[in-house]
């Protein structure tokens, strides 16, 4: 059997030059297991290595020895394949959703280790109307995009999902490994009625081809500066603005429901003002809204203090990527410590929105001195070595569509 369009797929998001794995989740499961095949078949063609990455989630008795069976199953195909496992205990509550976030988390983390900017999952045309289903009885689950940035946070930074099944249909996979030969893992929490998903998969089973994939919208024009501050029009659209929330606040979860709702409603009819939403601040002028890291979260247990050792590296507040040199150093919030601060320094933090400077990343150096890389100028000098990125600039492109290829940087 012939599956149509997955090789456009791979040719339209994926850089045939690059010399970086391409990483599978690979589940064992008959869906990943004709991913994998399939992403196989276009590396090899194209000199790249492939990455398989399995999740032990230590849910079920038998997760070990499926684990084993499908690294196995994918070094038999010729991929390099790892194990990882969600140790630890595990929630009463809402165990599917943690479960979610442990396994992104994993996968996120496995794949930049392995220098890979890519990681495959394989949801199918099933899974989008499984999504639609659950929605329509009250969930909250997203449909699945194509191509998107990692959702966990910072751990799946610079790491991108590539789905490209999503308009193949679940049968039709098990056709074509049929046909190979290939059999595969079927997970019984597929079937448990307990499942909201499993519940979905079961009422979907013998119904027609799914709705096509939402329309994705025009990526934003927008203005951002390393110090924080990311500026929008304010016609800009309810999603744009809840990207420009959650990346310049650092956090996990954008805004939602209601509160977006009273943000779009609020921008619309012209009026001035400044507010905080999902720990960012937002302030709407005349022409533009410009959102900041809301300093007042550190009273809320926010911007919290990161210590760094030699040469380690650490995500400070979600929004800078900070590696110590040949001495340990602590990361804090310049609130309070500005005059601190060497002269020059002071001098170029005026230049800086105000409503910026306080959660602006100040380095406690070992010898008693406070640096706020952000602001440059000969005052690095004393950080021996720090080296420090701007991720949120960078997140805010991959959330609203402007990085939408491998080799797009």
């Amino acid at each position: 059997m012939r599956l149509t369009g997955i090789s456009a797929a791979f040719d339209r998001r994926l850089d045939p030059a690059s010399r970086a794995p391409i990483a599978v989740g690979f589940s064992g499961g008959g869906d990943s297991l004709a991913l994998l095949i399939l992403t196989l078949d276009w590396a090899r063609a194209h000199g790249r290595p492939v990455l398989s990455l399995t999740v032990d989630h230590q849910l079920q008795p038998a997760s070990a020895a499926w684990t084993r069976e499908a690294v196995t199953h994918a070094r038999d195909l010729g991929a390099n394949a790892l194990s990882l496992a969600w140790t630890g205990d595990k929630p009463t509550a809402g165990l599917s959703a943690a479960a979610r976030r442990a396994r992104h988390a994993l996968l996120a983390q496995a794949a930049r280790a392995a220098g890979a900017r890519v990681l495959l999952l394989g949801h199918t045309a099933d899974d989008r109307m499984e999504a639609a289903a659950m929605r329509a009885e009250g969930s909250t689950v997203s449909d699945p995009r194509d191509w998107s940035p990692s959702p966990v946070w910072p751990e799946g930074r610079d790491v991108f999902l590539l789905r490209p099944l999503l308009d193949q249909r679940r049968s039709d996979l098990r056709d074509f490994l049929r046909e190979r030969g290939e059999t595969w893992l079927d997970d019984p929490a597929n079937d448990d009625p307990r499942s909201a998903r499993a519940r979905a998969r079961r009422s979907l089973a013998a119904t027609g081809a799914p709705a096509a994939e939402p329309a994705r919208r025009a990526p934003p024009i927008f203005e951002g500066d390393p110090v924080g501050v990311i500026a929008l029009p304010r016609d800009a659209a309810a999603a744009h603005l809840a990207a420009a929330c959650l990346c310049a606040a650092g956090t996990e979860r954008p805004p939602r429901g209601e509160r977006l709702e009273r943000l779009v409603a609020r921008l619309r009819s012209g009026e001035l003002f400044t507010a905080t939403l999902a720990g960012a601040r937002i302030e709407a002028g005349p022409d533009a809204v410009r959102f900041h890291r809301d300093a007042g979260e550190s009273a809320r247990g926010g911007l919290a203090d990161l210590a760094l050792g030699p040469h380690e590296t650490g995500v400070w507040d979600g929004r800078y990527e900070i590696t110590a040199g040949k001495a340990a150093v602590t990361v804090r919030a310049l609130k309070g410590l500005a005059a601190s601060l060497s002269k020059a320094q002071r001098a170029a933090l005026k230049a800086t929105p105000a409503a910026a400077r306080q959660a602006l990343p100040a380095l406690a150096l070992a010898s008693g001195g406070v640096v706020c890389p952000m602001l440059g100028g000969p005052a690095l000098a004393v950080s021996e070595g720090v080296r420090i990125r701007a991720l949120f600039l960078d997140r805010f492109r991959a959330a609203t569509g402007l990085i939408d290829q491998e080799c797009v940087t």
